[in-house]
Parts: C-alpha cells; sequence; structure tokens
C-alpha cells in the first residue's frame, strides 16, 4: 500500500498555459438530482466547477433548475427526462459524473443504461451514490473506457459482494480488479485502488461527517480528470485534497461542510500549482 502524497499532488496540479481556453479544462456533464435530491447534484456540479472543469452541464430534474441557476451561474442545465437530447450532449463530453442525488427508480436506470451504452473508450466516466446500487444490479461487463467508481463501504458492499467486515485491502483489490474500474472506497482514510496499486489517503477528519461530502469529492473528481491528461494521479490529487481543505477547517470548526470544501479549491489548486 502507498500513500497519497503532497508531491504527486504538486505534479499533477500544474500552472495553467497562457494560450488556453475553456474548452482546454474539459467538457464535464453531472447527471443526478431526482426532485427530492436536488443539493446533492448541485453540491457536486459546485465541486466541478470551483475545481476547474472548462465547461459544466448538469442534466437533472427541471425541478432543480431554478436552486441550481441562483448557487451556480457557471453551469448550463439540461432536464434529464429529455433523454434524446441528453444522449447528444453525451457524446460531446470528455467526462461523465452520474449518481449525485439520481434514485434508483426506472428514470434513473435509463439514464444508467444510455450513459454505459454511449460512453467512448476516449471518455472518462465517475460513477458515484445511488448510480452505484443501480450498477450493482446490472450484468455484464462495463464499457472500455476509464471509468472510476466513488462508494462508501455499504455501497462497495453491494457492488462487490464484500459485507464490510471483508473488506480488507486484498479482498477489496480483487474486487476491483473484477470490475475493471479504479475504485475509491470512501472510509474514515479513504482508499483508492487501480490496477497496479493500492492508495492509501493520510487524510481524513470526523468533521466531514456530513451529508453531500461524497457528492462534493465526485464532483471534484470529475473537476479534476476533466483537466489533467493522468487519470489516476488526477483522481488521486482529488481525494487527497478534498480532506486536506477540510483537516485545515477542522482546526477551528467543530464541523466542516461540503460548500466550504468547494469554495476553498480555487486557493489550494493555486498553493499546489506552485513549483
Amino acid at each position: 500500500m502507498q500513500s497519497i502524497t503532497s508531491e504527486l499532488v504538486h505534479q499533477t496540479i500544474v500552472r495553467r498555459p497562457a494560450e488556453s481556453h475553456k474548452g482546454t479544462y474539459g467538457r464535464l456533464m453531472l447527471i443526478g438530482g431526482n426532485q427530492n435530491f436536488g443539493g446533492a447534484i448541485i453540491m457536486a456540479a459546485t465541486a466541478a466547477v470551483y475545481s476547474g472543469a472548462g465547461l459544466v452541464t448538469v442534466a437533472t430534474d427541471a425541478s432543480n433548475f431554478m436552486s441550481l441557476h441562483a448557487q451556480l451561474p457557471e453551469a448550463m442545465v439540461v432536464d434529464y427526462h429529455q433523454t434524446g437530447f441528453v444522449t447528444q450532449l453525451l457524446q460531446t463530453m470528455d467526462v461523465i459524473v452520474i449518481g449525485p442525488g439520481l434514485g434508483t427508480d426506472q428514470v434513473a436506470a435509463n439514464l444508467l443504461a444510455v450513459v454505459l451504452a454511449q460512453l467512448q473508450p476516449t471518455q472518462r466516466l465517475v460513477i458515484d451514490g445511488s448510480a452505484l446500487t443501480l450498477l450493482a444490479r446490472r450484468q455484464g461487463p462495463l464499457p472500455a473506457a476509464q471509468i472510476v467508481v466513488t462508494p462508501h463501504q455499504m455501497e462497495w458492499q453491494r457492488l462487490s459482494g464484500l459485507k464490510i467486515v471483508d473488506q480488507t485491502p486484498t479482498a477489496n483489490h480483487q474486487a476491483q480488479q473484477q470490475l475493471g474500474a479504479i475504485a475509491v472506497v470512501k472510509a474514515h482514510h479513504t482508499t483508492v485502488y487501480t490496477a497496479e496499486q493500492v492508495w492509501f489517503n493520510p487524510g481524513g477528519t470526523p468533521a466531514m461527517a456530513t451529508g453531500g461530502m461524497g457528492d462534493t469529492l465526485a464532483g471534484m473528481i470529475g473537476g479534476f480528470t476533466a483537466q489533467f491528461n493522468d487519470f489516476t494521479n488526477a483522481i488521486l490529487s482529488a481525494v487527497y485534497l478534498h480532506s486536506a481543505i477540510a483537516d485545515d477547517l477542522a482546526q477551528s470548526q467543530y464541523v466542516v461542510l461540503p460548500h466550504q470544501i468547494s469554495a476553498r479549491l480555487p486557493e489550494y489548486m493555486h498553493r499546489y500549482s506552485l513549483k
């Protein structure tokens, strides 16, 4: 097992070239937020925008449009019930994040099926939240693309078949290899499983134990993988920075809220881009 280090993050978050534009930093679509859980997709989209993704589109239930526009005017929106339009947009994306607040009804299942059917080898996919429950019910291999799943331990139990008590690093690594996607298994100290390595995140605080923290991480992973070429290092850097910001905030706060982490991202990313 190898620790994620600040040096790896420094190597990943590089200074932006002068000759660049919003298209340089990735086209990202986030899919989620049913009429009951709109906050989840708003938090995920906020993290994606604040982490620097160039163009962010949110496919969500129309009931969330007003709140999303008020919170995050930088994001574009589309009604995820418009399946044909969503399908067209998917083809133009570099990264797709699906799951925050999505739910597990038939609409949600259809959206996940469309994403998996349309996914191209050049695209990157982050599967989070309730989309993981839907994925656990699905038969067949994942499509050929760069895919990361971001389960907490109970979601990993559904996806891997491993009870929480049996989720040792060795067993988790074997399950990850069978799944064929990078696995970010969230816990007090999150562990990231790739085909070649098991990575241990040194940060993390109980002050993070509040709703929306995982949605924020999913959005960060989406934003980082939209910008930085090395898929694994982008994921590792998002995981590290998510908890590093929270650890700093927890020095003077009893509870750290997800949106506070997003708000600090531009400052911390600037700091890590300096060599």
